[in-house]
This record gives structure tokens, C-alpha cells and sequence, in this order.
């Protein structure tokens, strides 16, 4: 239901508290307290079936007592009659609840089933139970439990625990720092973390966004609104970790690599959320998103008139993945003009003790223009010498003085000394003051990582190959062959039909029964001058070696028969409940300067299908060097997964040994995710080790989980990814009015310089009436914006002739609730008259059908006859926009006929 009602939760214009007594620690005695204590100005109702008054405000018995239909109910009477109290409030059509019952014990499932029930019917919204209540403060409205009422400001908290979330209230009072609106989940019945992303998403109220978040529930629902909201406004989040026991590769297998912490931050990466590692580090982070802007590049300048603080940030600085600034030619030379013989010549500036205001400025201004910094860090440790107020003030003159681009180069301080005229000086040149040089390091890198982040979201991948091709039909039938017949684990013949319908580079196994047919097999093989491996072969046995069940660079037959005949022998003693097949012999893959690799795809019970890279061998959980990434995957989301790695340095040159062909690597990466993709019974897969050189990719050993679909997701797309990955299914061919044939199919982000191309075939009036205004500059972040989509919300499709140019586009956006999608449309200027408009209209409104839409509309410039023309002819209702004189609204429900797009 997303953002519906929430206006009821936020901005009531009535609230009821629903329980309460004179006792002192009375929950709706508490609540009722903070809704008058914090001025809040609408009307307000108390119910109370025990008390005729409490604290000098009467009550009634029941709600349907008022004569007034409340907003907001907040509700905090014991559990068993809960259930009811939501019913009547439904009936009576009470817009949200707010529940902070607690204590549920071991009937949690049905007493939250019961109050679903009660009010799901009337679309009556639930925050709860068990939580805190909310603040919403522009509202003036405290209906929460918490011990004080924060001050207004703009920045949201979002803790799906009530103590967390009293907790973080309490910080920050106690630290002056103002909420915009603070909401506790509790048991999130209805409303959830993705509900409050999209209603702040566009509160205006709300600078930025803080999370703390224990469990998600719906994977897709959630990283579908945080991408949306990390969009428009930093969001922040930090995660709880549970701890959990140490288990062993062999007992848990593939889910060890995806723990369920780096599951989570796999998916706020991809959002664009900054994840921190604590509590404070995010009004930290918060608090510099919010002052500073952000800036490309990690290097920074560190000028003090302290050495050891310096260098302590620096060491902070390399510890977090930040870069220590070289200090140009010029500006070494400038600064040797100014400064003392004794100053450092080098990063961090050492002013030495004794600087002044007048000696911090000239250096800071020096600094400010060297092009080989990207933000600066001033220090100023209280010294006999020292003048905080001083130097402050000169650091914010300089500040001031300054023009272009060096003026938007971010600057942090860290002023040692309790000093408020400067840090209020400071504050005022919008330079963050931190407390130590590792808060203001931190603050430094919360910069960087959102802006990577950021750049992520609007980042075009690299080209597929032009011969990127899979069998994914082949696939299918081999694994679901297999799970029809109960099979947990492919062999290994079907496990390299599998690698090679993707074009995954290894070498096939051959199956032998017995040690005999085993070395019949390898005979060839050794004829040929290779070595041999033998593995056993068990559907029951996931990791040979746990059996002693691998056996390597044979020369000889005798050698296999021997090998063969021990594997099977210790498999049986270990492993007496084990079916044993047989055993497998495979030529032994030589490359003298491969690299061991990692390449799986895991399966997580909230995110489903991950893809998992790194260091590979028999030694993978030991070296702990994994990264993980969300499906489906791009080149460039594979090259910036294999960076996440320590090992991806071990892929560079060195010495003698040439690069590895890191594009095969990545090329591989993909194709798991596609493969992912084409097949959810595919559970568990790992190509360990994956060995890359400067040839490429193979791999040694391969092995396939399989089982039925259990969904994660109902509705279109992949049931179990939980980003909507690439609607293949609203791919068509349609014809001009000429009979040119015609391409239509979902956008892709690699189509940035498609639609590049397409503009320069577009009139300046065109565009005009399609933007609403000139646009003269397609940037990169602008032709980006309409090639980066989100499928479960955002659907654009291409129009692209037999040469696979774009010959116009059509875009459908759903709102949060699903309810309505605006659209935009745009064709060649010298394609009118073909009808393609005509044919892309009609193809949208089936598409909003499809997404389970009710209505499409948009807005359309008076003055743009011919779009006004064609929706009259397409039945939509067309009005002025009472807020734009010069636009017309144009509306059109989606039939039933159009739920399916064909």
C-alpha cells in the first residue's frame, strides 16, 4: 500500500489515545502527555473504558463515544483487546493506527493476524505493534512514548526498534540535533521501512533519512523504494549484526559464503544507501551529507598546526580507503614562500606551532587551488600560540573569497579547543566541526562513498559483446529434468552442459562407474600428454575433500585405477549413507600464471539469488575475501564487484606475470546472474577454483544445487530476485505506416548513447513540448536518469529500426501505491504521420495494465495539439491543471482488457 494514508500517520488533523489510567507509568498517560506537551494544535480524544477523567481531560468509553472521526488512533491496551479496538476504529474510518501494545509473547502470529484482519478491509493503516509511537514535529505532533519530545529539524529516523529509536531521541536533544519525523516500526505489521522511503522521499520537510534496520521483510519492495528515495535525498543506515556461531563450509555450504550481514549491504549498496558501522555515525554522516556538497575523488589535504594530529588522520585516513593527497610542484613552491622554513613539505601540512589565523589562511588558499587534492582537512590543537577564534574566522574569509569550482571544494575542521564563538564561526562558513581527526576522517569518506554511490545509480555499463549468447531453454530442461526428479544436486555431465549453454570456459568430467572404466577413460587423456584428476562422484558428498575425495596430477593408468579405487573406498567408510555413482576423471587444467578465483551464486532467504566473487581454492572461507552483489548484473556492476576484492589487486601485472583478463572475469560474473535469472530452480552454484590468466577463465570444478521454486515475490518478474530484472516479456515487433519494420523493447542502462543520437533527430519546439522547456545540453546525468530504470516501477520502450537506431521511446512511471502511472512520450521530428506515436501509446496503456495499474495520466502543454489530439482519440479525459495554466491533465483508466501485455 506504500504512501496510501500515510497523510493520516503524519499530519492528523484529529488523534485518539485508546487506553490510558491516572497510573504513573500508564502508556496512554505517557502518550497523551507528549501530544499536549509538544503543542500539537488539532483536536484530541481520549479514550478511557475505566476512567470517566484523567489529568483534568475527560474521556469516553469508546471511541464511536466521540463525535468526531479521529485520523489517528493511538492504541495501548493490553493485547486481547486490541483486535477489537482496531475493528471499531476501521468501521468507523479511522485513517491509521498507531499500536504500542507490547508483551505478546507466544501469541504474537494471531494476535497480529486478528488486527490484519480488523483492518486491512477498510485500508486502515497499522504502525506496529509494539513500538515506540511517532514524532512527527512540523506537525507538532509527539504521540510516542518517548521520554522527550525532540526539537524540529529536517533530518528523519526510521528504527525498526523502539529503545533504539528512544535512544537516538535522547542523543540527540541532548546534542540540539532537530527530527523532521521519527517513526518505529515494531513488528512492522503493515507499514515498513519501503512505505516510509517513499512518503519521505518526497517530504519536504526531510533533508535526509536514518535507518536502523534489523531484518527486511519484502526484498523487492524495499530496494525498490530505497533506490527511489536515495535519489532524491541521503539516506543513511546502519545494521544490526547477529552474532552467529561458527559453522564449517562442509555444514552449511554455499550460504556460507553470503553471511546475512554482507547480504544486506550488498543490497543498500546497490540502493545507493551510505551504510555506517554504529549508532553515531549516523547523525555524523547525516550531518555532512546535509552541509557539504559532494565532490569526485578521495584525496585529501590535511593542513594543522599539530604533526601527530595530522598524521593520525592520515593513518585514519589510508585505514578507510581514502587517499593521502601528493602535493603539487606549485604548490609546494607556493607554500615554501609562505611559510616557515620548518614546515613539513609535505601531506599533512605541518604550520608549525606557533601558526596564526593569518598563516592557517594563506596555506588553506594554496591547498584550496592545488588540482591534485579533492577536499581539505584543517587541524587546530590549542597551543599558547594558538588563537581558535582567530583562525577560524581567517579559514571562513578565505572560504568567502573564493569563486568556482575551488569554492565547492568541501573543507572539515577539527578545532580541539572548547571554543563555541569558533565552532560557531565555523558553522557559519558551512565547514563541519568534528570533535577528534577520526570523526572528521570518517565525515571525509561518508562524503566519498555517497558519491560513489550516487555516481553508481547513474553510471552506464560498458557493452555486452556483440557475441554474448545463451542456451538458457537447454538449461532449463536439464534442471528442471532434474528437480522433477527429485534431484538436490546435478551431476557433474549435466553441470557442464549447463556451463556450456552459458559459455562458461572448463573442463568436462568424465563419468566412470569403477576404477576400471576410470582409467579406460583417462587413456586418451594421458595418450595426449595431459595429467588427470579423479573426484568422486556423490549427489550426497557436497565438498570432496571433507571424504579425502579428490585425487590430482595422475601420469598414469595404473595411477587412475589405484586413485579411483581409494576415493571410493574412503567415501564409503566416511560417508556410508552417501550414494556414490562413481567417480569422474578430468584432465588436469595447467596455467602456470592463473590466478584461483571464486565465482557462485548463493542463496539468501530475503534477497534470494547473490552473486559472490573472490579468492578461490580450498582455502576460501579461511582468506575471507568475498564480495557480493545483487542480480541481475551489468559489466560494469561485474568489474565493480571484482574491485571490492583484495585479490582483484593480485590480478594487475606483476614482475613477470602478465595481467589477467579481468573483462573475461567480469563476462563470467554476468552470465552466473543471467543464468540466475533464466533459471530460479538453480539454488546454489559454484565454479571453484575459476582459474583467470591473460587468456581468460576456466573452470576446474563446478557444482549445481537445484529444488523447486519457492517465490519471494509475488506478481511479475523473476519470483525470487529482488531487483525486477529486464522485462524480456514486453519485447514486440510492430510496422510504420510504410511497412518499415520495427523493434520495441524495455530500455537498457547501456542505451545512453542511443538515446544521444535520438535527440539530434529531435527539434529544439519537439523538445520543448515534450520537457516543458529548451534543452540545449543532454548530460551525462540527464540522458542517464532516462536510462536507468527500476522495472517494478519505471517501464520506458524503445522504438528501434533494422540498423538499431532509435526512432522514439515511451515511459511509464507508477506511483507508490501502484494506483496511477505518468507517462511521457517523444518520437523523431521527421517520423510524423507513421504512426509510431499512435502504436507507442497504445503499447504503454497495455503495459500499465500489465504492472496492475488503474489509471495512466500526464500533463501536456496547451499549445501541444497533435498529443491532445491523440489522447482524445484514446479516450482520455482531458482538463486544465488547476496549478499550471499553461497545461492540460489528461487521464485514462486501464481496463480489465489491458491487464496483459501481449
Amino acid at each position: 500500500m506504500s504512501t496510501y494514508r500515510l497523510q493520516s500517520l503524519f499530519e492528523p488533523a484529529a488523534v485518539a489515545v485508546v487506553g490510558g489510567s491516572p497510573r504513573e507509568r500508564s502508556a496512554g498517560r505517557a502518550v497523551m502527555r507528549n501530544i499536549r506537551a509538544a503543542g500539537y494544535a488539532g483536536r484530541i480524544g481520549w479514550v478511557s473504558p475505566r476512567h470517566r477523567e484523567i489529568d483534568g481531560l475527560a474521556t469516553v468509553r469508546r471511541l464511536r463515544d466521540l463525535d468526531w472521526v479521529p485520523d489517528l488512533a493511538v492504541i495501548t491496551a493490553p493485547p486481547a483487546v486490541v483486535p477489537g479496538l482496531v475493528e471499531e476504529a476501521a468501521a468507523l474510518g479511522v485513517g491509521a493506527a498507531v499500536l504500542l501494545t507490547a508483551q505478546l509473547g507466544a501469541g504474537r502470529a494471531a494476535f497480529n493476524a486478528a488486527i490484519e484482519r480488523a483492518a486491512h478491509p477498510h485500508g486502515m493503516r497499522i504502525l506496529g505493534p509494539h513500538c515506540l509511537g511517532i514524532v512527527s514535529s512540523h506537525a507538532g505532533l509527539n504521540a510516542s512514548i518517548a521520554a522527550r519530545t525532540p526539537q524540529a529539524g529536517d533530518i528523519a529516523l526510521v528504527s525498526e526498534s523502539s529503545a533504539i529509536a528512544a535512544a537516538l531521541v535522547e542523543w540527540g536533544v541532548a546534542r540540539s540535533i532537530g527530527f523532521s519525523k521519527v517513526v518505529s516500526l515494531g513488528d512492522a505489521l503493515d507499514i515498513d521501512f519501503a512505505d516510509l522511503l517513499d512518503h519521505l522521499a518526497t517530504d519536504r520537510h526531510t533533508r535526509a533519512i536514518l535507518l536502523y534496520v534489523e531484518h527486511v521483510g519484502n526484498a523487492r519492495k524495499f530496494m525498490s523504494a530505497a533506490r527511489a528515495a536515495a535519489r532524491a535525498k541521503p539516506v543513511v543506515v546502519v545494521k544490526s549484526a547477529r552474532p552467529q556461531a561458527p559453522q564449517s563450509i562442509a555444514e552449511i555450504g554455499l550460504r556460507a559464503l553470503a553471511p546475512a550481514e554482507a547480504v544486506h549491504a550488498a543490497g543498500f549498496r546497490r540502493a545507493g544507501l551510505l551504510q555506517v558501522d554504529a549508532l553515531d555515525e549516523l547523525f555524523a554522516a547525516a550531518e555532512t551529507l546535509g552541509t557539504l556538497r559532494t565532490f569526485p575523488g578521495r584525496r585529501l589535504a590535511i593542513l594543522g598546526n599539530g604533526g601527530g594530529v595530522g598524521v593520525l588522520a592520515a593513518q585514519q585516513l589510508l585505514r578507510l580507503g581514502g587517499t593521502v593527497a601528493t602535493l603539487s610542484t606549485e604548490t609546494i613552491a607556493a607554500l615554501d614562500a609562505l611559510l616557515p622554513g620548518g614546515w613539513s613539505h609535505d601531506n599533512p601540512v605541518d604550520l608549525v606551532v606557533d601558526a596564526d589565523g593569518a598563516r592557517y589562511a594563506t596555506a588553506a588558499d594554496a591547498l584550496l587551488s592545488d588540482p591534485h587534492n579533492d577536499a581539505l582537512l584543517v587541524v587546530n590543537v590549542p597551543t599558547a600560540f594558538s588563537a581558535p577564534l582567530e583562525t577560524a574566522t581567517a579559514l571562513a574569509d578565505v572560504l568567502a573569497r573564493r569563486k568556482g569550482a575551488a569554492a565547492r571544494k568541501p573543507v572539515f575542521a577539527v578545532w580541539l579547543a572548547e571554543d563555541a564563538a569558533a565552532h560557531a564561526a565555523l558553522h557559519a562558513a558551512q565547514v563541519p566541526s568534528y570533535a577528534t581527526e577520526t570523526e572528521a576522517v570518517h565525515g571525509f569518506m561518508h562524503l566519498v562513498r555517497y558519491r560513489e554511490a550516487q555516481q553508481a545509480l547513474m553510471e552506464t555499463p560498458p557493452s555486452l559483446p556483440a557475441d554474448f549468447a545463451v542456451d538458457a531453454a537447454a538449461a532449463r530442461m536439464l534442471v528442471r529434468a532434474a528437480v522433477a526428479r527429485g534431484e538436490v544436486q546435478l551431476d557433474p555431465q549435466a553441470t557442464a552442459r549447463i556451463l556450456a549453454a552459458y559459455g562458461l570456459p572448463h573442463e568436462a568430467p568424465l563419468a566412470a562407474a569403477d576404477p576400471k572404466a576410470a582409467m579406460a577413460l583417462a587413456q586418451p587423456l594421458l595418450a595426449a600428454g595431459r595429467m588427470v584428476a579423479v573426484k568422486i562422484d556423490s549427489p550426497d558428498i557436497a565438498h570432496k575433500s571433507v571424504v579425502d575425495g579428490v585425487r590430482l596430477n595422475l601420469a598414469g593408468g595404473q595411477a587412475v585405477h589405484d586413485a579411483a579405487a581409494d576415493v571410493l573406498r574412503l567415501a564409503r567408510e566416511r560417508r556410508p549413507d552417501a550414494r556414490i555413482r562413481g567417480v569422474t576423471v578430468q584432465a588436469m587444467v595447467t596455467r602456470a600464471n592463473a590466478r584461483e578465483l571464486i565465482a557462485a551464486i548463493a542463496d539468501d532467504p530475503v534477497f534470494g539469488p547473490v552473486v559472490v566473487f573472490g579468492r578461490g581454492g580450498t582455502a576460501v572461507r579461511v582468506v575471507d575475501d568475498l564480495a557480493l552483489g545483487l542480480p541481475p548484473l551489468d559489466l560494469r556492476l561485474a568489474h565493480e564487484l571484482i574491485g571490492r576484492t583484495r585479490v582483484a589487486r593480485r590480478l594487475k601485472a606483476h614482475r613477470n606475470q602478465p595481467a589477467a583478463n579481468e573483462r573475461e572475469i567480469a563476462l563470467a560474473l554476468v552470465k552466473l546472474a543471467q543464468l540466475a535469472a533464466d533459471v530460479p530452480e538453480i539454488r546454489q552454484m559454484s565454479l571453484n577454483p575459476l582459474l583467470a590468466d591473460a587468456d581468460g577463465v576456466i573452470a576446474v570444478d563446478a557444482r549445481i544445487l537445484v529444488g523447486p521454486v519457492e517465490p519471494l515475490h509475488k506478481g511479475r518478474g523473476h519470483p525470487r530476485f529482488a531487483i525486477f530484472p529486464y522485462p524480456s516479456e514486453l519485447e514486440r515487433s510492430i510496422a510504420l505506416a510504410d511497412g518499415t519494420p520495427v523493434s520495441v523493447r524495455p530500455v537498457r542502462p547501456e542505451d545512453e548513447d542511443l538515446f544521444r543520437e535520438f535527440f539530434t533527430h529531435v527539434t529544439d519546439e519537439d523538445l520543448r513540448l515534450r520537457f516543458f522547456q529548451s534543452v540545449k545540453h543532454f548530460s551525462h546525468e540527464f540522458i542517464a536518469r532516462l536510462t536507468q530504470m527500476d522495472y517494478a516501477r519505471s517501464i520506458a520502450l524503445l522504438a528501434l529500426d533494422g540498423s538499431g537506431a532509435m526512432l522514439g521511446a515511451v515511459r511509464l512511471h507508477a506511483d507508490a501505491n501502484y494506483e496511477s502511472g505518468e507517462y511521457g512520450i517523444l518520437v523523431r521530428s521527421d517520423l510524423k504521420g507513421q504512426g509510431l506515436g499512435w502504436q507507442l501509446m497504445k503499447i504503454m496503456i497495455e503495459v500499465a495494465g500489465w504492472l496492475g495499474l488503474h489509471e495512466v495520466e500526464g500533463q501536456v502543454l496547451r499549445q501541444n495539439r497533435g498529443m491532445l489530439a491523440m489522447c482524445a482519440q484514446l479516450g482520455f479525459r482531458i482538463t486544465p491543471d488547476p496549478d499550471e495554466p499553461g497545461l492540460m491533465l489528461v487521464r485514462l483508466p486501464v481496463s480489465q482488457d489491458d491487464e496483459t501485455a501481449s
